[in-house]
C-alpha cells in the first residue's frame, strides 16, 4: 500500500501582536509569550504537528527573533528543518512563497499555521486535515473554516459551496470583515464559516496560483532566494529582492483570485488571540469569574483577567477590568474595550 503522504509544517512567526501590549511588544510578541499554558504559543503551535505524519517544520521568522525561535522550538522537540529570516514584513502571500520554495517547489503538503492562534481539539484539526489531503494531492488550495458560533465582526468569512467530498466544500466567496447585520445574518444562514488563516495546499499548486494571480510577489520571492545566504538551518533571503515584494495577503493575492479553493469546516476551539478579551473568553476562571496569573491580590473582586510578570497587583471591590503589568507598563480597562488598545500604541507613538 502506498505510504500516507508527508505533510510539511509551515509556522509563520512574523507577527508582532501589539494588541496584547504590554505583554506582547516587537521585540517580545505574542507567539514568544505563554499566555495559554506553561508553553508558548509558538511550541504549541509546533506541537499539534507532531508526529509520523508532520516532518520537521519551516518557520518563516523575523530575523531578529531567530535565537528566540531556535530555543523556543528546540524546548518544544521541534527543531525546524528550515529557519527563514525575513529582513523585512511583506504579509503572508510572499512569506507563505519563500516556505513553498525552501520546501522544494514541489508536490509536498504544506500546511500553513500562523504561531499565535489556540486550537483546544488537537484530534478534530488532524481530521480536518485528512479530509482535506485528497483534494490538495489534486492540485487544489484549501482553507479551515472556524465553526461560527457568534455575530463576529472582526473576522472575515468564507461562503461555503458545493459539496466536493465528505466534510469539504467548495469556496463560493470570501467575505471581508462585515458589519454586524450581515454577520448575523451569515450566522443564521449556516453556510459561512470564519476565516481563520490556516490553510493546506501543495508547493508547486501555491506557487502555480501566485504566478497567475501575483506574479510581480513570486518573482521577489524567487530572487530573494536564489540570492540567500545560509547559516545552517538559517535562510536569509536577500533582501533588496525580497523589499520588492507587494505586501499582500494570501487571501487577497491568491485565494480570492483561484478557481481551485475548497473549505473544511471544522469547530476545534479555535481563537486568534487578537486581544486580552479574547484570552479572558478562554481562560480558566475562579468561583467569582477571575483568572489571575502572577502575584495577585483580590478581594471583592468579579469577572477580571488580571496578569502580571512583576509587579504585585492588589485589587478591592471591582467588577469587569482587564489588568495587566509587564516591566514598567500598566494597562486597565473595562472587558470588552481591549480592541482600544490600538488607539493607546498610537498615543504613545505620539508622545
Amino acid at each position: 500500500m502506498p505510504q500516507p503522504q508527508t505533510i510539511v509544517p509551515v509556522i509563520l512567526s512574523g507577527g508582532s501582536g501589539t494588541r496584547l501590549w504590554p505583554m506582547s511588544t516587537p521585540a517580545m510578541p505574542k507567539q514568544m509569550l505563554a499566555l495559554t499554558s506553561d508553553e508558548t504559543m509558538l511550541q504549541l503551535t509546533a506541537r499539534r504537528a507532531q508526529g509520523e505524519r508532520f516532518s520537521a517544520p519551516i518557520v518563516v521568522a523575523n530575523a531578529k527573533h531567530a535565537a528566540m525561535v531556535e530555543e523556543q522550538l528546540e524546548a518544544a522537540s521541534a527543531t525546524a528543518d528550515a529557519l527563514i529570516l525575513e529582513p523585512i514584513g511583506r504579509n503572508t502571500a510572499p512569506a507563505i512563497a519563500l516556505a513553498a520554495i525552501a520546501a522544494g517547489s514541489g508536490d509536498a503538503a504544506l500546511l500553513i499555521m500562523p504561531s499565535d492562534h489556540v486550537i483546544l481539539d488537537v484530534p478534530a484539526f488532524h481530521a480536518a486535515i485528512e479530509a482535506a489531503l485528497p483534494l490538495v494531492q489534486q492540485g487544489w488550495l484549501v482553507t479551515f473554516g472556524i465553526d461560527p458560533h457568534a455575530p463576529e465582526t472582526g473576522y472575515g468569512y468564507i461562503h461555503m459551496g458545493e459539496k466536493l467530498a465528505t466534510g469539504v466544500h467548495r469556496v463560493a466567496k470570501f467575505v471581508e470583515k462585515p458589519p454586524r447585520d450581515a454577520a448575523e445574518a451569515m450566522l443564521a444562514a449556516g453556510d459561512h464559516a470564519w476565516n481563520g488563516g490556516i490553510f493546506l495546499f501543495r508547493a508547486d499548486s501555491y506557487l502555480e496560483a501566485l504566478a497567475q494571480h501575483d506574479p510581480e510577489t513570486l518573482t521577489a520571492c524567487k530572487a530573494s532566494m536564489e540570492n540567500a545566504r545560509h547559516e545552517g538551518k538559517r535562510i536569509y533571503p536577500e533582501a533588496e529582492a525580497f523589499a520588492a515584494s507587494p505586501a499582500e495577503s494570501i487571501d487577497y493575492a491568491v485565494m480570492e483570485k483561484a478557481e481551485r479553493v475548497a473549505v473544511v469546516p471544522v469547530k476545534m476551539g479555535w481563537s486568534d488571540l487578537g486581544s486580552w478579551d479574547a484570552l479572558q473568553d478562554i481562560s480558566e476562571r475562579d468561583a467569582a469569574g477571575n483568572s489571575h496569573q502572577g502575584e495577585v491580590i483580590a478581594i471583592d473582586t468579579t469577572n477580571c483577567l488580571v496578569r502580571s510578570d512583576g509587579v504585585r497587583i492588589a485589587m478591592v471591590g471591582v467588577d469587569n477590568l482587564i489588568v495587566v503589568a509587564s516591566g514598567n507598563d500598566i494597562l486597565i480597562l473595562p472587558s470588552g474595550r481591549s480592541q482600544e488598545v490600538k488607539a493607546l500604541i498610537e498615543a504613545m507613538k505620539k508622545k
